[in-house]
């Protein structure tokens, strides 16, 4: 059963192409994929690029064209719950789009004609990645020592906001999260492509999960040093947690 690890960012995939075995570049939909082995799986490797429309087209590009079965995302965000500081994990339980507004004709958030407003991840997939990322960032290297990060980084589960907007503002994050709680949603991180894979994912009945590093706190130092972050922390936990979750797939 192939499964897919998707990106926004070549920077946050970095460290895991050398990670597959028997690698081999394949191009679909304008995309560079390269699958191979990593520990027996047949992994695909591909960036979603930035956005919702780009993260659709390339999660049905794995799911009609490379018969992908299983879709993980991994990745930065921004946080936006209060206690979600830079540095910690977030692995998704579900997305909410901050940024669908189909009113009055259906109600803020809700998916037209889908009849719900939240995109649930899959249970089964969810934990195992929640337990991979538990066990990376129980180790020392989990934790990066020396870059400004907390010494004991949290791993979250939750709600995550998706939209088609870099927040990159302390009052812009601070409404965000007010008009979401308005309507009962919790978000803990903010990010640009999660719920269109989800999406995607749902539609095709196929097994989706998410997981996250804290890179900002969706304000206005949200933009400093991100490259940096991406290639010193965010890549190198990606490769650690998406190992013991690969690791965790071949006992089950």
């Amino acid at each position: 059963m192939t499964l897919a690890i998707l990106s926004a960012l070549a920077e946050e995939q970095h460290s895991l192409r050398a990670r597959l075995q028997d690698a081999e570049r394949v191009q679909r939909a304008g995309r560079e994929f390269w699958r191979g082995r990593w520990q027996g799986h047949e992994v695909v490797l591909a960036l979603s690029r930035v956005g919702k429309v780009a993260a659709a087209t390339t999660a049905t590009a794995l799911i009609e064209g490379l018969g992908v079965r299983r879709i993980v995302f991994s990745g930065v965000a921004g946080g936006v719950e209060p206690g979600v500081r830079v540095g910690d994990v977030v692995v998704a339980d579900a997305f909410v789009q901050h940024d669908l507004d189909a009113s009055p004709l259906f109600p803020r958030f809700e998916i037209p004609l889908y009849g719900c407003d939240r995109m649930v991840c899959d249970a089964a997939l969810t934990a195992t990645l929640f337990e991979a990322t538990n066990q990376a960032m129980a180790e020392p290297a989990g934790r990066f020592e020396g870059l400004g990060l907390p010494d004991d980084p949290a791993v979250h589960r939750g709600l995550v906001a998706s939209g088609d907007r870099f927040v990159s503002a302390a009052a812009e994050s601070q409404v965000l999260r007010e008009r979401l709680l308005q309507a009962g949603h919790r978000p803990l991180a903010v990010e640009m492509e999660g719920a269109a894979v989800a999406q995607v994912c749902f539609d095709y009945g196929v097994p989706f999960a998410a997981v996250r590093t804290v890179s900002d706190r969706a304000d206005e130092h949200a933009h400093r040093d991100f490259t940096r972050f991406v290639q010193a922390v965010a890549s190198p936990r990606a490769e650690a947690i998406l190992d013991r979750f690969l690791g965790l797939l071949s006992r089950s």
